[in-house]
């Protein structure tokens, strides 16, 4: 299994303008597959998932992540009243999640719901800039739900 990884790896096209290590692409093949945002935490998890031993400490998630972001290869985020910091590969579409408040899943949404309003926005704002947004919604999941 860790062959067959390992292969699949080397097949892979990385970004350019990085040097690309071996522990940065265990980390961007995390990014890659995630389906919502990661903690550096949960990133150093899924390698120890997918690869039994990391063989390197949660300080270097962070310096990988760093440079990824120096890149621009990282979209940074946290939830509204959570200071824990949230990162998935730019892939240039961000992506708007709900947030379960029994379980804390997160949810993509499948379309953003701003997206016909932003040719007006910036009339709307006079002398502000819009750049981006962001949205949070928050719920229970059905299987919370169920169990209230």
């Amino acid at each position: 299994m860790a062959k067959e990884r390992r292969e699949h790896m080397e097949r892979q096209e990385y970004p350019a303008g990085i040097k690309w290590t071996r522990q940065r692409k265990d980390v961007y093949q995390v990014l890659l597959g995630a389906r919502e945002p990661l903690s550096a935490i949960q990133i150093y998890k899924r390698l120890g998932e997918s690869a039994g031993e990391t063989g390197y400490a949660v300080s270097t998630i962070y310096r990988i992540l760093a440079a990824f972001e120096e890149r621009g290869l990282l979209v940074r985020s946290s939830w509204m009243g959570d200071d824990t910091i949230l990162y998935e590969l730019d892939r240039g579409d961000h992506t708007h999640y709900a947030l379960c408040l029994g379980c804390h899943k997160r949810v993509p949404l499948e379309s953003c719901p701003f997206e016909h309003m932003h040719a007006r926005l910036p009339q709307l704002q006079g002398d502000f800039e819009i750049t981006g947004h962001k949205l949070e919604l928050y719920g229970y999941c059905k299987e919370c739900k169920a169990k209230q």
